[in-house]
């Protein structure tokens, strides 16, 4: 069990869930200086992810630097339902763990720390794994998550710094693109608000904006039967799906109750 001062500590200033925090907080500190340190950060509003150097997604240890988007528990469905997909195009076994996505080649767009990639890759037992971020912060990061599976980091603006060797050969496009319309940013938790940056939140006027973008140059990097993937709240999915659509992409919805998420998907002809 925590020290329950710590606990008391943290639910004062907030946290809702003091008990698991205040034990990961123990676990995380090699030293009691460490761990006064790191209880100044969280009691002071900093992200818990941030404080602890990592978050946990799809059952891995990410790397996660201060000021680096965080990756959040509900974007585990995008990628659970990507390696869905993929298993069902090349018929493997239902685990996934067989080695039949190597060779599958992966491009997450906005990557952050590189957790969907690496996520993705993982859940199909390898994959080309390729990533980019305009942060240099954020790419930084990626890289310590991404390089030890044998993928390669970008730095540079969407596609723009991704190898034309790519060109019509991804197979799957994760773009968790920014999606808070700009009127709402401000009704977002402080933790976001003030500790990621602005431009990994803001999606423009109706949160579509960079969605626009990638889906404008999409056909160019996707091959034959590729697949979008993007994040979206619920009252978005259709317009978002129409944006695919407009693209020349044919468009799919799924939700997951269990992760409160909306994922659309746009396929490649």
């Amino acid at each position: 069990m925590p020290d329950p001062d710590l606990v008391a500590r943290l639910r004062a200033a907030g946290c809702v869930f003091a008990e698991d925090e205040a034990a990961l907080l123990e676990q995380t500190a090699r030293t009691p200086a460490e761990l006064a340190a790191m209880v100044l950060r969280r009691v002071a509003g900093e992200p818990l992810e941030h404080v602890l150097g990592w978050a946990e997604f799809c059952g891995l240890r990410i790397e996660v630097d201060p000021g680096v988007f965080r990756p959040r528990p509900r974007t585990e469905f995008l990628v659970e339902h990507a390696a869905e997909l993929v298993r069902s195009a090349t018929d493997a076994v239902a685990d996934g763990v067989d080695g039949a996505g190597r060779g599958t080649a992966v491009v997450d767009l906005c990557c952050g720390t590189g957790a969907l990639g690496v996520a993705l890759s993982t859940m199909l037992g390898g994959a080309e794994l390729h990533a980019a971020d305009l942060d240099p912060a954020a790419v930084t990061c990626a890289r310590r998550n991404v390089l030890p599976l044998g993928g390669r980091v970008y730095l540079g603006d969407l596609f723009a710094p991704l190898p034309a060797v790519l060109h019509g050969r991804v197979d799957v496009l994760l773009a968790n693109v920014p999606y808070v319309p700009t009127a709402e940013l401000d009704l977002m938790p402080a933790e976001a608000r003030l500790h990621e940056p602005v431009a990994t939140l803001d999606g423009g006027p109706d949160g579509l904006d960079v969605l626009r973008r990638v889906s404008a140059e999409a056909l160019r990097w996707l091959a034959p039967g590729g697949l979008l993937l993007t994040e979206a709240s619920t009252g978005q999915a259709g317009t978002a799906a129409e944006v695919l659509r407009s693209a020349g992409l044919v468009p799919t919805v799924a939700t997951s109750e269990e992760h409160d998420a909306t994922v659309v998907v746009g396929t490649a002809p």
